[in-house]
């Protein structure tokens, strides 16, 4: 109870993985505590002077503000950021992909080739101003039950939002609100889809419909053209009970994991985040990529201070250049809204042991493995190339997974070490927690512990290959905790960017 995790040999902190009072002997070091350190926090473990760098994961996660002996809380009050250079090398390497990979899963199987993990019909918003009509739409079809006889049918889905209008309609806040609308439309999740505006918006249903010519489960109205609220309602319920029997009648096929893209996600991290689920869910990533499936890291202000982690991992310099500039629109775009790329972690963040946007980058990119990066997509651009991509996004998870989903992920992995809630349909949502603690707190939401990692029961090999299996029995249509919940139907949220109008 009473040691510490250090994580490599070269760093001047471990991590408590108890909550440990003052003068306590720590097992394994010569040091007492000299402050009491909360669970997950950091231990000092040889003295540090002012001004020098604080190592965890062999790497930096900022800088002493004052000395600091050995045995000493380190935390806000003695680490603060400061940028350094960071060091990094293209190594134009290629993904190898297990050609005799036989792995498969339940799908279901469009007919335009794609393959879903789900099978639900959507109610899409092109704008705030039909939200009330998408919602009366799926209320009424929810409150008559009628889906009961339909049990191929995982539901109905309001996709709903706060924009679509006051924007400029060439802007580039609006080609990112056009490519997410773009992404959910097409998800193969839906197998009919109803995009309804109002009218008179920025967001016309003219710029989403070239998918109407080769897509027949796709259906364009307005409010005004159909001449109001009750008619539009009236006559999307009379066309969602048409094509009922056509939705509910498909079957799961057994079809190969390269058709799987995993979001991988975190939020309400700790300072078990970077240590145990977040390695964890790298090592499932990985295991799919080399099967050839697909992963899609995101959070941009995330992998700040651990980018140069990521353009080791390019397949190109091309490749490299893209993350650069993704980084450098973002130190722009916070600094003409008077804030900083290092204006994080969070306060829960912080409550749970991380500092600096460093520290928590550092643990954030370990969900992305080991594997080559094939590709950095703007903001729910469609995914291109198979393996491990990253996709430009805010750190704010609901917006974050938006994008991911628009960009093709049919399944979401999320750790998390202070208990976030979170569903994103019409794909499943896995919750891996960090530690045990939170775990046995709200079992009845994760998924799967992690914290077994950090107690010595399993190692991050066998938690990678459990997640990977969930991932696989997920995707066949077992329910995800988050699922079972009723989370998804709130959680779609595009990013705002630009002038409102």
């Amino acid at each position: 109870m009473n040691s510490l995790i250090v994580l490599n040999k070269n760093d001047n902190v471990g991590v408590s993985q108890f909550i440990m009072p003052e003068k306590t002997k720590i097992n394994g070091q010569d040091i007492s505590t000299i402050d009491p350190i909360p669970f997950g926090h950091k231990v000092c473990l040889k003295p540090i002077k002012k001004g020098d760098p604080i190592i965890k994961y062999d790497q930096i996660i900022g800088f002493a503000s004052k000395n600091i002996s050995a045995g000493e809380h380190v935390h806000t009050h003695n680490l603060e950021f400061k940028e350094f250079e960071r060091a990094f090398k293209v190594n134009n390497k290629k993904t190898i992909v297990d050609e005799n990979a036989d792995t498969f899963f339940n799908g279901i199987l469009r007919e335009n080739g794609q393959v879903a993990t789900r099978n639900y019909i959507g109610i899409v918003s092109t704008v705030n101003c039909s939200a009330t009509v998408t919602k009366m739409i799926v209320e009424k079809i929810k409150y008559s039950n009628i889906l009961n006889d339909y049990p191929n049918i995982d539901g109905i889905v309001p996709i709903t939002h706060s924009t679509g209008c006051g924007m400029n309609t060439v802007s580039e806040g609006m080609q990112m609100f056009q490519r997410t609308i773009d992404g959910f439309k097409n998800h193969p999740n839906f197998s009919h889809v109803f995009v309804i505006g109002l009218g008179c918006e920025c967001a016309q249903v003219s710029l989403f419909d070239e998918s109407v010519k080769k897509h027949n489960r796709i259906h364009f109205l307005t409010i005004q053209d159909e001449g109001g609220t009750k008619k539009i309602v009236e006559k999307v319920l009379s066309q969602i009970k048409n094509l009922l029997s056509e939705a509910n009648d498909i079957k799961r096929t057994p079809e190969s994991v390269s058709h799987l893209t995993l979001a991988l996600q975190c939020g309400g991290s700790d300072g078990y985040s970077g240590i145990t689920a977040n390695p964890a869910l790298g090592v499932a990533a990985d295991m799919l990529v080399k099967k050839g499936g697909s992963s899609i890291l995101s959070e941009t202000p995330e992998i700040y201070g651990a980018e140069h982690l990521l353009i080791n991992r390019a397949n190109s310099q091309e490749t490299a250049d893209k993350l650069m500039k993704r980084l450098e629109w973002w130190k722009h775009y916070t600094s003409i809204n008077n804030s900083t790329m290092d204006n994080n972690p969070a306060p829960g963040n912080k409550r749970g042991g991380l500092t600096t946007i460093l520290e928590k980058s550092l643990g954030a990119v370990a969900k992305g493995g080991k594997s080559i990066l094939e590709d950095v997509l703007e903001y729910a651009e469609p995914l291109k190339n198979k393996g491990f991509n990253f996709m430009d996004s805010p750190g704010y998870d609901p917006v974050s997974v938006t994008g991911q989903v628009a960009s093709g992920a049919n399944v979401i992995c999320f750790t998390t070490g202070r208990g976030s809630c979170f569903g994103c349909k019409p794909v499943p949502s896995l919750k891996l927690s960090t530690n045990s603690a939170m775990y046995e707190k709200m079992e009845e939401d994760m998924d799967i512990n992690c914290g077994t990692i950090a107690e010595g029961k399993e190692d991050i090999e066998k938690v990678g290959s459990k997640i990977f299996d969930l991932v696989v029995n997920t995707a066949s249509g077992n329910k995800s905790k988050s699922e079972i919940n009723g989370y998804g139907d709130e959680e779609f949220n595009p990013w705002q960017v630009g002038v409102v109008m």
